[in-house]
């Protein structure tokens, strides 16, 4: 995998943007699992961190960050410059993790 540099700022220090090549995205769809909505059922009732769902959505954005990057590789990009993650229900019980920026040459 090649290296490029991913910020969510909009400037990397000491370098300059020569192009923009466009936006990049990945992303994933996860389900709830219903085992795992039982302990969260409990979990609900007495407080406390639900790891069983952390992990899920970590994992997610893992996932969709490591899509995004590679759609940049594919672009021979330099670096992913303003990158932003965002959720949004896709149906009942269904997730989708979204992680967006854009590819730019450096010079």
């Amino acid at each position: 995998m090649s290296e490029i540099i991913i910020t969510t700022s909009e400037e990397i220090p000491g370098k300059k943007v020569a192009e923009i090549l466009g936006v990049v995205k990945g992303s994933t769809v996860r389900a709830r699992n219903i085992g795992r909505d039982i302990g969260a059922g409990f979990k609900n009732i007495v407080g406390g961190e639900i790891k069983t769902y952390t992990e899920m959505t970590k994992n997610a954005r893992d996932e969709a960050f490591n899509r995004m990057a590679n759609e940049a590789i594919d672009l021979k990009a330099d670096a992913i410059i303003n990158v932003r993650f965002m959720t949004s229900m896709v149906m009942q019980g269904a997730s989708e993790m979204l992680a967006y920026g854009t590819a730019v040459k450096l010079k």
